[in-house]
């Protein structure tokens, strides 16, 4: 797929590795709907993209409320004519505690921003996608989802793990619709979160720690997604110090 003149959306795009993603589409040459529900994070991205000489809008979208996806998918169509891409990357989990001492609203959130969300956007984008001849999704999962060790947030593991899951069990919608559903894998990623997260570790653990992934590694990966046509239904891991490698 060439990315010039086409339409994307990225979720959770204006700050950290969504901001990564939206860059990098916006250097390929499409025009890019950021979607976040940060208002003056989300109008500087506009502005930055602005003098880069691209083309972008912000819509404000909390992805956990099903009128906020449906609006971001009007919004994108009505502001740009059309829709070609979409980029699953808002995700995460908030500062209060994880199951099974989370609420069930505070989990609940969880799922609905990890999986709930991206499973929403994708079908509402399946139908704008095949009227222009097909398109691409790629899902941002997290090696949070992958294996069976025991993992800090239980909620967000098993939503990254139905995240790939539903990727794969998506192949089919290559044939049916014209639009290929992909996932990437990223491992802890250099964000500003994290790396204040390592600064606060003592230096032999911080010094044990492989290299985070570079979030412009991940955004390489989102672009690689979307451009090779024969890939559907595939998980694209990209591990911290090893290379980048197929799961399927």
């Amino acid at each position: 797929m060439e990315l010039r003149d086409r339409v994307a959306i990225v979720t959770g795009g204006a700050t950290g590795a969504g901001w990564s993603i939206v860059l990098r589409l916006v250097d390929e040459g499409a025009a890019v709907v950021v979607a976040d529900v940060a208002d003056v994070a989300g109008e500087a991205a506009v502005a930055a993209i602005s003098e880069r000489g691209g083309s972008g809008s912000f819509v404000r979208t909390d992805v956990r409320v099903d009128g906020d996806v449906e609006h971001m998918v009007t919004f994108a169509e009505e502001r740009h004519g059309g829709l070609d891409i979409l980029v699953n990357n808002a995700g995460g989990w908030g500062p209060t505690a994880n199951y099974p001492y989370a609420s069930p609203l505070q989990w609940g959130s969880t799922l609905d921003l990890n999986l709930r969300a991206p499973m929403l956007a994708t079908q509402l984008v399946l139908e704008p996608m095949r009227r222009r001849g097909g398109g691409a999704v790629v899902n941002v999962s997290s090696t949070g989802g992958l294996g069976f060790a025991p993992y800090e947030s239980p909620e967000y593991g098993a939503a990254k793990a139905g995240l790939i899951r539903f990727t794969t069990s998506l192949a089919y919608a290559r044939e049916d619709t014209g639009v290929r559903v992909n996932c990437v894998v990223p491992d802890w990623i250099a964000t500003e979160r994290a790396m204040g997260e390592l600064a606060a570790m003592t230096p032999k653990a911080r010094a044990a720690e492989p290299p985070l992934v570079d979030p412009d590694e991940l955004a390489d990966a989102v672009v690689e997604l979307v451009r090779d046509e024969s890939l559907a239904g595939r998980v694209l891991l990209l591990p911290r110090g090893e290379p980048r490698r197929f799961l399927r």
